[in-house]
């Protein structure tokens, strides 16, 4: 079980760091389909808490910067508005995808993962 989960885990990285390369290249689309498909890992039922947290340490490995005004704004909400502001930018991702904007899409989904990191 435990090999399943590390492989899970590194999968979910794998989509995540070839996202963000692609979304650094230009390739709105793609990065926005990994980006996609690692979040259908996440949420499936075969992802756990463990899981969860290497994956939030990956995310703030990947997304750290000097100047960061998310971890700014997450510093000063609880969870509960953490979650509320997660939601927003899924749908507000999810709204852009329906208007074939994959630029606004992603863009919407890695600033929700910088909410959700640690």
């Amino acid at each position: 079980m435990e090999d399943s989960g590390e492989f899970i885990l590194g999968n979910i990285i794998k989509l995540t760091r070839s996202s963000e390369k692609k979304f650094k290249l230009g390739n709105f689309k793609g990065a926005l389909e990994d980006k996609m498909k690692a979040n259908a890992i996440l949420k499936s039922k075969s992802c756990d808490e463990k899981i969860m947290e290497k994956y939030k340490e990956e995310l703030s490995s990947l997304y750290s910067s000097k100047f960061d005004l998310i971890f700014d704004h997450k510093l000063k909400i609880d969870a509960k508005k953490i979650n509320e502001i997660v939601k927003l930018l899924e749908n507000k991702s999810e709204q852009k995808l329906k208007n074939l904007d994959y630029r606004g899409a992603i863009k919407a989904l890695r600033r929700a993962e910088k909410y959700i990191s640690n």
